[in-house]
């Protein structure tokens, strides 16, 4: 049993990792996006306000896109907790989350009043 245990910690750890990877390429996207539609408009023959209605919009996926990152951030420190009771000492280093990076953002507490 303590086989599968230690075989699910470690598919565990390589999937949280993974979907951590995958939200940062998706904000690392945004940027890319947001830095080209930018300078697409510094065109001269283009009105300055063009696209600011999408650039409103790409900022509010960005937003949402760091919100589930640090969700994720979240997830990773609850599965720490539990691996250190189900799993027991990794050779590695803990994972070590400060408290405020797991603090609700402003944005992320007037959602949940609502």
């Amino acid at each position: 049993m303590e086989n599968r245990i230690l075989a699910d910690a470690h598919n565990l750890k390589k999937l949280i990792r993974e979907a951590e990877a995958l939200a940062d390429e998706a904000i690392i996207a945004m940027a890319r996006l947001k830095q080209a539609m930018l300078t697409a408009r510094q065109n001269p023959e283009i009105e300055v306000n063009t696209g600011q209605r999408a650039l409103v919009r790409l900022t509010e996926a960005e937003s949402q896109a760091l919100s589930m990152s640090t969700s994720l951030l979240r997830v990773h420190d609850e599965l720490s907790k539990v691996s250190r009771i189900y799993a027991g000492p990794d050779t590695g280093g803990q994972t070590t989350i400060p408290p405020t990076d797991l603090a609700p953002t402003p944005a992320e507490r007037e959602r949940l009043r609502a």
